[in-house]
C-alpha cells in the first residue's frame, strides 16, 4: 500500500499519491551522491608511500618545480639504465604528484613506452617503481592522463594473480583509479578480462587486497552502462558470493572491506538483472544480520568512526531488494524481528547527525511493513510505536515516513488500529494535523480515518483531545483534497460534532 520504490529510479506505472515523495527522494538521492563524491567514497585513491624511502631526497623532489627539460633529463636517466635507474624512478614517482608534471610527462615522446617497458620488465625493483609511477598518473582528473596509461592495463591485470600482496594492491587501486569516470579505460579492461581476474583476486587471504577489490568493483558498477555491460559479467563470475561473504560481522574482514562491498551490493540491488539473484544468494539475510549487529552496537554506544558509511549502503540494499520484489520472496530470510528494533534504533541515533540516514532506516521499515501482517504485528509486539511517535515532530521526510509505517500497521485491520490507539497515537495525530506540510497532514488524515473507523472509543478520545476542532478548521483549507478528507471524517466518523 505505502511501499516506496522510487529510489530505484524505475518507471513502474503505479498510480499513487507518492509522486511527490518520488521527486523528493530523487533530489535526496542526488544530494547524497554528491556528498559521497565529496567524501571521496567514489573517487580516486592513492596508496601511502613506504616509510623506508629516503625522505630527504623525496622532499626535494616534492618541493621543486620541475621544468620540461629537467623532466626530459630525468626520463632519460630512467631510460638509459645503470645503477641510478631505480633511484631516478623513485624521484620520478614523487615528481608525478604534481598535476603539471603529469601533463608534461605524457607529452614527452616515448615516456609511457619507457614506463610500460619497465613495468613489464624483469627487474622486480624497477617494475615496482614503474607501477608506482603509473599509480600516481592514475590519480589525475585529466582524461588525457588516464588515456595515456591505457598501454599499462594488460600488465596491471596480469599482475593481479601474483604472490606479492602489496604489489597486487597497488595494481588494483591503479586500475580502479583509471576506471573512475573513464569509459574508454573501462571498456578496455573489461575486454581484457578484469572481472574474472577480480573473482580470483577476491579470494586472496590478504585483507588489504580484498578491500582493494571492493574499491575497483564499486568503481565499475557505477558506470552509466553498468546494467548492460558490467553487471551481467559480475553476476556470472561468482563475485557476488564473495561480496556477501565479506559482510560477515567478524573482525578479520575489517570495516573498510565491508563498506566497499556493501556499496557494491547496493549498486547491484538497483538493477533488475541482479536483484533476483542476490535474493536467492541470501543477500537480504546477510545484510539484515549485519544491520542487527550494527543496531546493537549503536544502541550501546559501541561504534566505530565512519560506521554510518557501512549502514547506509546496507539499508539501501535491503530496501531496494524489498521494493523490487514481493515480500514473500524474501520471507525466509527475514525471520529475526530484531531487525525492526535495529531500524528504529538507527533512526533515533542518527536523527541529528545524519537525518538522511534516519530517513533511510524508516524507509526500510516502511518496505518491511507494507502489506505484511507479520511485520506490522512485530511493530506492535516489540512496542516500537512510542519510539516512532517520538520522531513525528521532525521534518526532512522523517515524519512522513513514520506516518507511512503507522499507516501500514493500521491498514492490517481493527485490532491493529485499537493497539495503535492504546499506544498513544491519537494525541500525536492531533499535533501532525496542524503541521504546515500538506504531505504530513494528508498522511495523518489517512491514519486517523482508519483509527476512527476501528472503534467508537477512538472517536470519543479524539474529540476529547480537541481533534474535531482541527478538522473543522481544515474545512477552510485552500487545498481541495484536505477539505474533502476533513469533511468526510467529520460527517462519517464524527457526525455528532459536524457543523455541516
Amino acid at each position: 500500500m505505502w511501499r516506496l520504490n522510487a529510489v530505484r529510479h524505475k518507471a513502474r506505472g503505479r498510480n499513487t499519491a507518492g509522486e511527490e515523495f518520488r521527486l523528493k527522494r530523487r533530489e535526496q538521492e542526488r544530494e547524497f551522491r554528491q556528498a559521497r563524491k565529496d567524501q571521496q567514497l567514489v573517487s580516486k585513491r592513492l596508496i601511502e608511500e613506504d616509510e623506508e624511502e629516503d625522505e630527504g631526497a623525496m622532499d626535494t623532489a616534492d618541493s621543486k618545480l620541475w621544468k620540461d627539460q629537467e623532466l626530459v633529463e630525468l626520463l632519460q636517466g630512467v631510460q638509459h639504465g645503470g645503477e641510478k635507474r631505480a633511484s631516478n624512478l623513485r624521484t620520478l614517482r614523487k615528481v608525478l604528484r604534481s598535476p603539471e608534471a603529469q601533463l608534461i610527462l605524457i607529452g614527452l615522446e616515448n615516456s609511457m613506452q619507457v614506463l610500460v617497458g619497465l613495468l613489464s620488465g624483469s627487474s622486480a625493483q624497477c617494475q615496482l617503481e614503474a607501477a608506482h609511477c603509473v599509480h600516481q598518473l592514475s590519480s589525475s582528473t585529466c582524461a588525457r592522463v588516464g588515456a595515456a596509461c591505457l598501454p599499462a592495463t594488460p600488465y596491471l591485470i596480469t599482475y593481479l594473480s601474483g604472490q606479492n600482496a602489496k604489489f597486487t594492491e597497488l595494481c588494483l587501486y591503479t586500475l580502479g583509479n583509471l576506471c573512475a569516470g573513464n569509459m574508454a579505460v573501462r571498456d578496455k579492461v573489461l575486454a581484457q578480462g578484469i572481472i574474472p581476474a577480480l573473482a580470483v583476486c577476491i579470494q586472496r587471504p590478504n585483507l588489504a587486497v580484498v578491500e582493494a577489490v571492493g574499491f575497483i568493483v564499486a568503481q565499475l558498477l557505477q558506470a552509466k552502462d553498468a546494467s548492460e555491460k558490467i553487471i551481467p559479467l559480475v553476476m556470472s563470475s561468482g563475485l557476488t558470493l564473495h561480496l556477501l561473504a565479506a559482510l560477515q560481522p567478524q573482525p578479520e574482514y575489517g570495516m573498510g572491506a565491508a563498506i566497499e562491498y556493501a556499496w557494491c551490493l547496493h549498486y547491484l540491488a538497483c538493477c533488475d538483472k541482479a536483484s533476483e539473484a542476490l535474493i536467492s544468494q541470501g543477500a537480504v539475510s546477510q545484510c539484515s544480520s549485519l544491520l542487527i549487529t550494527l543496531g546493537g552496537a549503536v544502541a550501546t554506544g559501541n561504534t566505530e568512526e565512519g560506521i554510518e558509511l557501512l549502514i547506509w549502503p546496507l539499508l539501501r540494499c535491503v530496501g531496494n531488494l524489498l521494493a523490487g520484489s514481493a515480500l514473500e520472496c524474501c520471507a525466509s530470510q527475514l525471520t529475526d524481528s530484531r531487525l525492526l528494533a535495529a531500524l528504529c534504533i538507527l533512526a533515533q541515533t542518527f536523527l541529528q547527525p545524519h537525518p538522511g540516514l534516519a530517513r533511510e532506516s524508516l524507509w526500510v521499515l516502511n518496505n518491511l511493513t507494507a502489506d505484511s501482517s507479520v511485520f506490522s504485528s512485530a511493530v506492535l509486539y516489540l512496542s516500537l510505536v512510542p519510539s516512532l511517535i517520538q520522531l513525528l515532530p521532525f521534518s526532512k521526510g522523517i515524519n512522513t515516513m513514520v506516518l507511512q509505517v503507522l499507516a501500514n500497521v493500521a491498514y492490517q485491520g481493527t485490532e491493529y488500529c485499537v493497539q495503535l490507539t492504546h499506544s498513544g497515537l491519537l494525541p500525536a495525530l492531533c499535533a501532525t494535523l496542524k503541521m504546515a506540510d500538506p504531505a504530513v497532514v494528508t498522511l495523518s488524515l489517512e491514519v486517523l480515518c482508519m483509527l476512527l473507523a476501528s472503534s467508537s472509543q477512538a472517536a470519543e478520545e479524539f474529540v476529547k483531545l480537541g481533534g474535531s476542532a482541527a478538522l473543522e478548521a481544515m474545512r477552510y483549507n485552500s487545498q481541495d483534497e484536505l477539505r474533502l478528507r476533513a469533511s468526510y471524517l467529520l460527517e462519517h466518523h464524527l457526525p455528532a460534532y459536524s457543523q455541516s
